[in-house]
């Protein structure tokens, strides 16, 4: 029996074929992975942005209010004290 030399090649350029393509299949794969986790982490990372950003709204309004009622005491009290300095007890 003769065994063709060429025959006995032909399975292992096979085997290093499909060794070399589970090997690009799983890096892309890694890659696809690793990317669309980074995706949804952006998108939940920028709705978190989105709510915090409205959540400010009404902390603007009542910092404005509460300037506004110390606007007001400073001027009460100015006129008092200004009452107490024309007329000393």
């Amino acid at each position: 029996m003769i065994i063709d030399e060429s025959s006995a090649v032909l399975p292992l350029w096979m085997l290093i074929a499909a060794a070399f393509g589970f090997m690009v299949g799983e890096l892309c794969g890694d890659y696809y992975r690793r990317w669309k986790c980074l995706t949804q982490a952006n998108e939940d990372l920028r709705a978190e942005l989105e709510k915090t950003s409205t959540a400010e709204e009404p902390i603007h309004e009542e910092l404005k209010y509460q300037r506004g009622v110390l606007h007001d005491v400073h001027k009460q009290i100015t006129v008092v004290s200004k009452a107490l300095e024309k007329h000393p007890s």
